[in-house]
Protein backbone atom coordinates (compact mmCIF):
# COMPACT_ATOMS: atom_id res chain seq x y z
CA UNK A 1 0.00 0.00 0.00
CA UNK A 2 1.51 3.09 -1.14
CA UNK A 3 2.01 6.34 1.53
CA UNK A 4 -0.67 8.03 -0.88
CA UNK A 5 -3.22 5.40 0.00
CA UNK A 6 -2.56 5.77 4.14
CA UNK A 7 -2.39 9.28 3.85
CA UNK A 8 -6.18 8.98 2.33
CA UNK A 9 -6.92 6.65 5.10
CA UNK A 10 -5.98 8.55 7.37
CA UNK A 11 -7.31 11.90 5.78
CA UNK A 12 -10.91 10.32 5.51
CA UNK A 13 -10.99 8.85 9.09
CA UNK A 14 -9.90 11.98 10.71
CA UNK A 15 -12.06 13.91 8.67
CA UNK A 16 -15.42 11.91 9.36
CA UNK A 17 -14.49 11.12 13.17
CA UNK A 18 -14.19 14.84 13.08
CA UNK A 19 -17.64 15.73 11.32
CA UNK A 20 -18.81 13.08 13.97
CA UNK A 21 -17.73 14.98 16.69
CA UNK A 22 -18.65 18.53 15.82
CA UNK A 23 -21.94 17.59 14.73
CA UNK A 24 -22.86 16.34 17.97
CA UNK A 25 -23.81 19.90 19.88
CA UNK A 26 -25.89 21.30 16.88
CA UNK A 27 -27.66 18.05 16.97
CA UNK A 28 -28.66 18.08 20.67
CA UNK A 29 -30.21 21.63 20.73
CA UNK A 30 -31.98 20.82 16.98
CA UNK A 31 -33.63 17.55 19.06
CA UNK A 32 -34.80 19.66 21.81
CA UNK A 33 -36.13 22.93 19.03
CA UNK A 34 -38.25 20.53 17.10
CA UNK A 35 -40.03 19.41 19.83
CA UNK A 36 -40.66 23.39 20.55
CA UNK A 37 -41.69 23.58 16.90
CA UNK A 38 -43.90 20.62 16.83
CA UNK A 39 -45.29 22.18 19.85
CA UNK A 40 -46.09 25.39 17.79
CA UNK A 41 -43.32 27.31 19.39
CA UNK A 42 -40.09 28.87 17.64
CA UNK A 43 -37.52 29.31 19.84
CA UNK A 44 -35.00 32.26 18.24
CA UNK A 45 -33.32 32.33 21.53
CA UNK A 46 -31.19 28.56 21.07
CA UNK A 47 -27.93 30.76 20.45
CA UNK A 48 -28.22 32.57 23.72
CA UNK A 49 -29.57 29.72 25.73
CA UNK A 50 -26.10 27.70 24.35
CA UNK A 51 -23.70 30.26 25.34
CA UNK A 52 -25.61 30.32 28.98
CA UNK A 53 -25.14 26.90 29.21
CA UNK A 54 -21.59 26.56 28.72
CA UNK A 55 -20.98 29.34 30.87
CA UNK A 56 -23.44 27.31 33.51
CA UNK A 57 -21.02 24.09 32.57
CA UNK A 58 -17.58 25.64 32.61
CA UNK A 59 -18.04 27.77 35.97
CA UNK A 60 -19.94 24.27 37.76
CA UNK A 61 -16.78 22.41 36.20
CA UNK A 62 -14.25 25.11 37.16
CA UNK A 63 -15.54 25.38 40.89
CA UNK A 64 -16.41 21.88 41.38
CA UNK A 65 -13.32 20.04 39.68
CA UNK A 66 -15.97 17.82 38.15
CA UNK A 67 -16.37 17.51 34.31
CA UNK A 68 -19.40 15.44 34.95
CA UNK A 69 -21.21 17.53 37.03
CA UNK A 70 -20.22 20.44 34.61
CA UNK A 71 -21.63 18.81 31.77
CA UNK A 72 -25.26 18.44 33.53
CA UNK A 73 -24.89 21.60 35.02
CA UNK A 74 -25.77 23.17 31.63
CA UNK A 75 -28.54 21.46 30.94
CA UNK A 76 -29.89 22.54 34.31
CA UNK A 77 -28.73 26.61 33.39
CA UNK A 78 -30.71 25.82 29.82
CA UNK A 79 -33.96 24.49 31.60
CA UNK A 80 -34.03 28.22 34.12
CA UNK A 81 -33.44 29.88 30.64
CA UNK A 82 -36.67 28.07 29.41
CA UNK A 83 -38.69 28.99 32.45
CA UNK A 84 -38.27 32.49 31.39
CA UNK A 85 -38.33 32.22 27.91
CA UNK A 86 -41.76 30.11 27.88
CA UNK A 87 -43.19 32.50 30.53
CA UNK A 88 -42.82 35.32 27.47
CA UNK A 89 -43.55 33.35 25.05
CA UNK A 90 -46.71 31.91 26.73
CA UNK A 91 -48.08 33.34 29.52
CA UNK A 92 -47.12 37.03 28.02
CA UNK A 93 -47.99 36.10 24.94
CA UNK A 94 -44.68 38.11 23.24
CA UNK A 95 -43.55 38.17 19.57
CA UNK A 96 -41.99 34.77 19.20
CA UNK A 97 -39.34 36.15 16.69
CA UNK A 98 -38.81 39.30 18.78
CA UNK A 99 -38.03 37.69 22.17
CA UNK A 100 -35.70 35.16 20.71
CA UNK A 101 -33.68 38.30 19.08
CA UNK A 102 -33.34 40.10 22.13
CA UNK A 103 -32.86 37.38 24.40
CA UNK A 104 -29.40 36.44 21.87
CA UNK A 105 -28.35 39.48 22.71
CA UNK A 106 -29.07 40.22 26.07
CA UNK A 107 -27.11 36.51 27.06
CA UNK A 108 -24.28 37.64 24.96
CA UNK A 109 -24.03 40.71 27.56
CA UNK A 110 -25.00 38.50 30.56
CA UNK A 111 -22.77 36.18 30.11
CA UNK A 112 -19.88 38.13 29.62
CA UNK A 113 -20.50 40.17 32.90
CA UNK A 114 -21.21 36.56 34.78
CA UNK A 115 -18.05 35.57 33.58
CA UNK A 116 -15.95 38.30 34.20
CA UNK A 117 -17.15 38.95 38.02
CA UNK A 118 -16.75 34.83 38.45
CA UNK A 119 -13.45 34.89 36.82
CA UNK A 120 -11.94 38.05 36.23
CA UNK A 121 -10.80 39.59 32.98
CA UNK A 122 -6.87 38.02 33.95
CA UNK A 123 -7.47 34.97 31.85
CA UNK A 124 -9.20 31.47 31.07
CA UNK A 125 -8.29 28.41 32.94
CA UNK A 126 -8.88 25.17 30.90
CA UNK A 127 -11.36 22.86 33.07
CA UNK A 128 -10.56 19.11 32.44
CA UNK A 129 -12.28 17.07 29.10
CA UNK A 130 -13.59 14.29 28.67
CA UNK A 131 -11.42 11.64 26.75
CA UNK A 132 -12.35 9.76 24.09
CA UNK A 133 -14.24 6.35 25.47
CA UNK A 134 -13.18 3.78 22.91
CA UNK A 135 -15.54 0.90 22.81
CA UNK A 136 -15.01 -2.54 23.30
CA UNK A 137 -14.41 -4.61 20.25
CA UNK A 138 -16.62 -2.02 18.37
CA UNK A 139 -13.30 0.64 18.40
CA UNK A 140 -11.04 -2.23 16.68
CA UNK A 141 -13.21 -2.41 13.02
CA UNK A 142 -11.56 -1.01 10.32
CA UNK A 143 -11.96 2.21 9.23
CA UNK A 144 -15.88 2.15 11.01
CA UNK A 145 -14.14 1.89 14.25
CA UNK A 146 -12.10 4.67 14.74
CA UNK A 147 -14.85 7.27 13.19
CA UNK A 148 -17.97 6.41 15.33
CA UNK A 149 -16.90 4.36 18.59
CA UNK A 150 -13.98 6.45 19.84
CA UNK A 151 -15.45 9.51 20.71
CA UNK A 152 -16.44 10.86 23.90
CA UNK A 153 -19.19 9.60 25.47
CA UNK A 154 -21.53 13.07 25.20
CA UNK A 155 -21.54 11.66 21.75
CA UNK A 156 -23.35 8.20 22.36
CA UNK A 157 -25.58 10.25 24.38
CA UNK A 158 -26.36 12.37 22.06
CA UNK A 159 -27.16 9.91 18.67
CA UNK A 160 -29.16 7.85 21.91
CA UNK A 161 -31.47 10.62 22.58
CA UNK A 162 -31.95 11.31 18.94
CA UNK A 163 -33.60 7.92 18.88
CA UNK A 164 -35.26 8.55 22.30
CA UNK A 165 -36.19 11.74 20.72
CA UNK A 166 -38.09 10.13 17.61
CA UNK A 167 -39.79 7.86 19.25
CA UNK A 168 -41.18 9.82 21.99
CA UNK A 169 -42.27 12.40 19.03
CA UNK A 170 -43.81 9.61 16.52
CA UNK A 171 -44.81 6.73 18.90
CA UNK A 172 -46.08 7.49 22.25
CA UNK A 173 -49.32 9.70 22.92
CA UNK A 174 -47.47 12.62 24.69
CA UNK A 175 -45.63 13.08 21.25
CA UNK A 176 -49.11 12.72 18.95
CA UNK A 177 -50.58 15.07 21.51
CA UNK A 178 -47.79 17.96 21.00
CA UNK A 179 -47.87 17.38 17.24
CA UNK A 180 -51.82 18.11 17.71
CA UNK A 181 -51.40 21.21 19.87
CA UNK A 182 -48.81 22.46 16.53
CA UNK A 183 -51.18 21.87 14.40
CA UNK A 184 -54.40 22.96 15.40
CA UNK A 185 -54.46 24.47 18.67
CA UNK A 186 -58.37 25.17 18.94
CA UNK A 187 -59.08 21.79 17.74
CA UNK A 188 -56.69 20.07 20.33
CA UNK A 189 -58.01 22.00 23.42
CA UNK A 190 -61.57 21.22 22.09
CA UNK A 191 -60.36 17.34 21.91
CA UNK A 192 -59.46 17.77 25.98
CA UNK A 193 -55.65 18.84 25.29
CA UNK A 194 -53.85 21.25 27.76
CA UNK A 195 -52.49 23.35 25.06
CA UNK A 196 -50.37 25.65 27.14
CA UNK A 197 -48.81 22.63 29.33
CA UNK A 198 -47.97 20.89 26.16
CA UNK A 199 -46.54 24.02 24.45
CA UNK A 200 -44.48 25.14 27.78
CA UNK A 201 -42.76 21.79 27.50
CA UNK A 202 -41.32 21.90 24.60
CA UNK A 203 -40.02 24.97 25.19
CA UNK A 204 -38.43 23.35 28.54
CA UNK A 205 -37.20 20.58 25.88
CA UNK A 206 -35.54 23.03 23.23
CA UNK A 207 -33.70 25.10 26.23
CA UNK A 208 -32.21 21.79 27.74
CA UNK A 209 -31.17 20.35 24.44
CA UNK A 210 -30.13 23.94 24.19
CA UNK A 211 -27.94 24.09 27.34
CA UNK A 212 -26.51 20.36 26.93
CA UNK A 213 -25.36 21.40 23.21
CA UNK A 214 -23.19 24.07 25.36
CA UNK A 215 -22.26 21.59 27.85
CA UNK A 216 -21.32 19.42 24.94
CA UNK A 217 -18.81 22.21 23.71
CA UNK A 218 -17.35 23.24 26.77
CA UNK A 219 -16.79 19.47 28.43
CA UNK A 220 -15.72 18.04 24.72
CA UNK A 221 -14.73 19.94 22.59
CA UNK A 222 -13.05 23.37 23.93
CA UNK A 223 -12.02 22.63 27.62
CA UNK A 224 -12.52 26.37 28.37
CA UNK A 225 -15.12 29.48 27.81
CA UNK A 226 -15.02 32.37 25.51
CA UNK A 227 -17.70 35.26 24.66
CA UNK A 228 -17.85 33.97 21.38
CA UNK A 229 -18.00 30.06 22.05
CA UNK A 230 -21.33 29.38 20.24
CA UNK A 231 -20.51 31.21 17.44
CA UNK A 232 -23.49 30.81 15.40
CA UNK A 233 -24.33 26.92 16.39
CA UNK A 234 -27.67 28.23 17.61
CA UNK A 235 -28.93 29.13 14.22
CA UNK A 236 -27.22 26.24 12.57
CA UNK A 237 -29.34 24.35 14.83
CA UNK A 238 -32.66 26.16 13.62
CA UNK A 239 -31.35 25.52 9.95
CA UNK A 240 -31.26 21.71 11.04
CA UNK A 241 -34.48 21.40 12.24
CA UNK A 242 -35.54 23.02 9.31
CA UNK A 243 -33.35 20.68 6.52
CA UNK A 244 -34.69 17.47 8.70
CA UNK A 245 -38.12 18.00 8.30
CA UNK A 246 -38.58 18.47 12.07
CA UNK A 247 -37.90 14.91 12.34
CA UNK A 248 -35.17 14.11 15.04
CA UNK A 249 -33.46 11.28 12.90
CA UNK A 250 -33.26 13.64 9.75
CA UNK A 251 -32.52 15.86 11.75
CA UNK A 252 -29.00 13.47 12.85
CA UNK A 253 -28.14 13.81 8.96
CA UNK A 254 -28.24 17.21 8.20
CA UNK A 255 -26.39 17.40 11.61
CA UNK A 256 -23.94 15.25 10.38
CA UNK A 257 -23.68 17.36 6.77
CA UNK A 258 -22.80 20.83 8.83
CA UNK A 259 -20.52 18.91 10.85
CA UNK A 260 -18.75 17.38 7.62
CA UNK A 261 -18.48 20.85 6.30
CA UNK A 262 -16.97 22.25 9.10
CA UNK A 263 -14.28 19.42 9.69
CA UNK A 264 -13.83 19.27 5.78
CA UNK A 265 -12.79 23.45 6.27
CA UNK A 266 -10.24 22.08 9.57
CA UNK A 267 -8.81 19.53 7.80
CA UNK A 268 -7.89 20.93 4.29
CA UNK A 269 -5.60 23.28 6.04
CA UNK A 270 -2.86 20.42 6.01
CA UNK A 271 -3.04 20.52 2.27
CA UNK A 272 -2.34 23.29 -0.47
CA UNK A 273 -5.63 24.16 -2.12
CA UNK A 274 -6.67 28.31 -3.50
CA UNK A 275 -10.66 27.38 -1.98
CA UNK A 276 -11.46 29.45 0.82
CA UNK A 277 -12.31 27.70 3.89
CA UNK A 278 -15.35 29.85 3.93
CA UNK A 279 -17.30 28.64 1.12
CA UNK A 280 -17.37 25.09 2.00
CA UNK A 281 -18.61 26.40 5.48
CA UNK A 282 -21.36 27.79 3.63
CA UNK A 283 -22.33 25.11 1.43
CA UNK A 284 -24.84 23.91 4.26
CA UNK A 285 -26.19 27.03 4.62
CA UNK A 286 -26.82 27.12 0.87
CA UNK A 287 -28.61 23.64 0.93
CA UNK A 288 -30.78 24.73 3.82
CA UNK A 289 -32.19 27.81 1.80
CA UNK A 290 -32.51 25.26 -1.13
CA UNK A 291 -34.60 22.92 0.82
CA UNK A 292 -36.36 25.94 2.61
CA UNK A 293 -37.10 27.15 -1.10
CA UNK A 294 -38.58 23.46 -2.07
CA UNK A 295 -36.17 23.31 -4.53
CA UNK A 296 -34.73 20.01 -3.23
CA UNK A 297 -38.09 18.83 -1.56
CA UNK A 298 -41.18 20.65 -0.04
CA UNK A 299 -40.99 21.45 3.10
CA UNK A 300 -44.21 21.42 5.83
CA UNK A 301 -43.77 23.23 8.87
CA UNK A 302 -46.67 22.76 11.61
CA UNK A 303 -49.02 24.72 10.97
CA UNK A 304 -49.23 26.77 14.03
CA UNK A 305 -45.62 27.55 14.19
CA UNK A 306 -45.48 31.02 15.84
CA UNK A 307 -49.15 31.32 15.99
CA UNK A 308 -50.29 32.62 19.88
CA UNK A 309 -52.85 30.57 21.26
CA UNK A 310 -55.48 32.36 23.94
CA UNK A 311 -57.56 30.02 26.26
CA UNK A 312 -61.23 30.40 24.74
CA UNK A 313 -63.53 31.20 27.96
Amino acid sequence: MSAMTHLDTAFFIGWLAAAIRLAGPVLLAALGEIYAERAGVLNIGLEGTILLGALSSYLAAAYTGSTLLGFFAGGIGGLLVGILLAALYLRAHASQIVVGIVFNILAAGLASWLYSLTIGTSGTAAIPMFAAWPMPLLSSLPFIGPVLFTQPWPLYLTLVLALIAHFGLFHTRFGLALRAVGENPKAAHAAGLNVLKLRTWGVLFSCLGAGLAGSYLVTAQIGLFRDNVVSGQGFIALAIVIFGRWSPLKALLAAFIFGAADALQLSLQIFENSLPPQVLLALPYLLTILAMSGVVGRTIQPRALTQPYRKES
